[in-house]
């Protein structure tokens, strides 16, 4: 009975030890898993605060084992964190992509007309952006069917891995080096032999770029990124080389491409004839002029030189805005004026003057206006615009000339 009671007496101990431990090993690997999430959010809020354009995120975690792998975008942060993490206990890896798995092939070409970008691997993921027909991404990242991409305006986004021909260096020179056609109708098709009677290979839209093989009377030949061949309407298409080198950026220019897309269908993440949001619709409208400009509305307000619209209380102010603002100046609101600090931005739209903006807003591109007993007015735009910016002459690393971009490194 004794020997019994004491062994009883022994588990109970060994059993309260042993969660104990438990206990306490848990409660290490938790204080370092919070200790790993705060240092990466720190780190994000400082070095990459905006994650449509620089990534850091924890990919994996194993607070049991200690293991964690972070994974991001920019050297830097890389190593920032390695030498953060060194003071800690544990088994860190901070990966820089794009990632090993994906070897030599790490730049891409949209191989339909219009690509669709969301923000997570699925079809079901909200829709952040579009890409065009030829136009070079950087690949870094597979999963779920979908590559994570980095657009020419930097954005990351992820894309279905079959909108996208894989390159590697030597396959992308050669891609580059090729003589170039763009086509410039608003939509069309490509077709299998050279008359428009024979089967098409693929719908097209205004920007679609192709190698260009033979120009004869009256059909160019080319080349998709996947070496499908086919023929477009010369009176379609131009070559690149010489689109680029007609692309002036005024006012006048950049409000015939805007008026250009009246009436074309709003599409929230569009950026293309075939639907077009609001940042999308201005986008597209310097796009076609010759300069890549910030994807979302959140980040155009922060490229180009403020212009002062507003009186001191915060207000729209008329006479002080028709008198600052210039046509092809772009006007930004934020919905949740006034019902607290530091709104966010959730519209923007291009001035053409005495009170009238253009912008994709509802269920179509439209003009409106911003002074009241215009017969077009716009009550809810007056009462949520908060910031104008000007493009047009400035000189900011946010607002490119295509010739300039590397991804636009192309004849």
């Amino acid at each position: 009975m004794t020997k019994s009671v004491n062994f009883l007496h022994k588990a109970t101990y060994l059993i309260g030890s042993i969660l104990y431990t438990i206990s306490a090993s848990a409660q290490v690997d938790s204080t370092i898993y919070f200790r790993v999430q705060d240092l990466v959010e720190t780190t994000k809020k400082e070095y990459a605060p905006d994650k449509r354009t620089k990534l850091l995120e924890i990919a994996e975690a194993d607070a049991t084992q200690d293991t964690y792998k972070i994974q991001t975008s920019e050297s830097d942060i890389k190593e920032i964190l390695q030498a953060q993490f060194a003071a800690l206990s544990g088994d860190f890896k901070v990966n820089l992509l794009p990632e090993q798995s994906l070897g030599e092939h790490i730049y891409g070409i949209v191989n339909i007309s219009v690509a669709n970008l969301r923000t997570n691997p699925s079809h079901t993921a909200e829709m952040a952006s579009q890409l065009l027909l030829g136009t070079q991404v950087d690949i870094l990242q597979e999963k779920s069917s979908h590559y994570r991409i980095r657009t020419p305006d930097g954005y990351i986004a992820w894309v279905p891995s079959s909108s996208i021909i894989r390159m590697d260096k030597a396959e992308l020179s050669i891609w580059n080096k090729a003589p170039k056609l763009l086509y410039t109708g608003e939509f069309g098709k490509s077709y299998s032999q050279p008359k428009t009677s024979s089967p098409r290979v693929s719908d097209l839209v205004y920007g679609n770029i192709f190698v260009l093989l033979v120009e004869d009377q009256n059909f160019f030949k080319v080349a998709y990124p996947d070496q499908r061949i086919a023929y477009i309407p010369k009176q379609e298409a131009v070559l690149f080389v010489d689109w680029l080198a007609t692309r002036q950026a005024t006012a006048d220019n950049i409000l015939t491409s805007a008026k250009s897309m009246l009436g074309s269908p709003y599409l929230w993440g569009g950026t293309s004839a075939k639907g077009i949001d609001c940042s999308g619709f201005t986008k597209i409208s310097f796009f076609m002029n010759g300069y890549i400009v910030p994807r979302d509305a959140s980040q155009q307000i922060a490229a180009g030189n403020p212009i002062e619209i507003l009186d001191s209380a915060e207000n729209f102010a008329p006479e002080l805005a028709m008198q600052n603002l210039r046509p092809a100046d772009l006007l930004f609101f934020a919905s949740n004026k006034g019902k607290g600090p530091n709104p966010g931005i959730t519209h923007v739209a291009l001035y053409i003057g005495d009170g009238a903006f253009i912008h994709a807003a509802g269920s179509m591109v439209r003009i409106n206006n911003l002074l009241h007993g215009a017969s077009d007015y716009d009550e809810e735009r007056a009462r949520t615009i908060v910031a104008a910016r000007r493009y047009i002459g400035v000189d900011d690393i946010a607002i490119q000339k295509i010739a300039e971009n590397p991804y636009y490194n192309i004849k």
